[in-house]
């Protein structure tokens, strides 16, 4: 299954409920800004990870934004981005089937 890059942005109003999303994007991507990641998903992962934002999120005060930065091609990928400052380096990350 092809993985892709994801960048996911979200603002939640309820520190509770921040804390709960924050927590669980850890376990599909890297944390680079505030309130910001960068995930390497396939198909099935990217719906897991829409529905566990649906299950913590307030949908009439909070939002989560999630951006398609395409395809993760080669052994050490990054995101087509331009940076300014510090420059976003992946983490390794395997998938266990």
């Amino acid at each position: 299954m092809a993985r892709r890059f994801y960048i996911v942005s979200y603002d939640v109003t309820d520190d509770r409920r921040r804390n709960k999303v924050y927590k669980q994007l850890l376990d599909y991507g890297d944390h680079v800004q505030f309130s910001v990641f960068c995930c390497q998903l396939n198909a099935r992962e990217r719906i897991q990870l829409c529905q566990n934002l649906r299950d913590h999120l307030n949908q009439a005060e909070d939002q989560a934004l999630i951006l398609d930065a395409g395809p993760v091609d080669g052994q050490q990928p990054e995101p087509d981005m331009d940076y300014i400052g510090k420059t976003y380096t992946p983490s390794p990350r395997c998938q266990i089937v």
